[in-house]
C-alpha cells in the first residue's frame, strides 16, 4: 500500500504537480525527519523555502494520523497535545529527545511573543512603578542576616 501526496506548485504560467510517495505500512513516520527531507529535497527546495519546517511537520502529522485511521479531530487534538507545554509536567523526568522537543516549543513560543525593534508597539525603556502601600511579603531565604553565614 502506498500513500501518494501530490503537491501542486503554482507557477505564473502553469501548475507543476509533484508526487511524494509514502509507504502506507510505515505508520511510524518521523514527522520532523520527513519534513526536513522534503524541505531539503532539491526538487522541492525552491518551492518550499517560504514554508516553515513546523508547517511541514504538521502536514506529516496529519498524514500519519490518516495512516493510523484517526479522524481529523483526533489528529488535531494529538497535534495540539504535542505542540503545547503542560505547566504541571515535570521536565526532569523526560528523556533527552522529549526534553529537546519541549525546549523547541518554548523557544518558538518565546520568539512568537518577543517584542522586536521593528514592532509598532515596541518600547525601548519601560519603567514600572510598583505600589508601595501594600505590605511586602518576605521569603524564608531572605530573612536571615548575612552574619549567620
Amino acid at each position: 500500500h502506498l500513500l501518494k501526496v501530490i503537491l501542486n506548485y503554482r507557477n505564473k504560467k502553469y501548475v507543476d504537480p509533484s508526487p511524494i510517495t509514502l509507504k502506507a505500512g510505515c505508520k511510524e513516520i518521523d514527522c520532523s525527519r520527513a519534513a526536513e527531507q522534503l524541505k531539503n529535497n532539491p526538487r522541492h527546495k525552491g518551492y518550499l523555502e517560504q514554508v516553515s519546517l513546523k508547517q511541514l511537520e504538521k502536514l506529516f502529522s496529519f498524514l500519519r494520523g490518516n495512516l493510523w485511521g484517526q479522524s481529523l479531530a483526533e489528529t488535531m487534538e494529538q497535534i495540539q497535545r504535542e505542540t503545547t507545554i503542560d505547566p504541571e509536567e515535570d521536565l526532569n523526568k523526560l528523556d533527552d529527545k522529549e526534553l529537546a522537543k519541549r525546549k523547541s516549543i518554548m523557544d518558538e513560543l518565546f520568539e512568537k511573543n518577543q517584542k522586536k525593534k521593528d514592532d509598532p508597539d515596541f518600547v525601548y525603556d519601560i519603567e514600572v512603578e510598583f505600589p508601595q502601600d501594600e505590605q511586602l511579603q518576605s521569603c524564608g531565604w531572605d530573612t536571615e542576616s548575612a552574619e549567620d553565614f
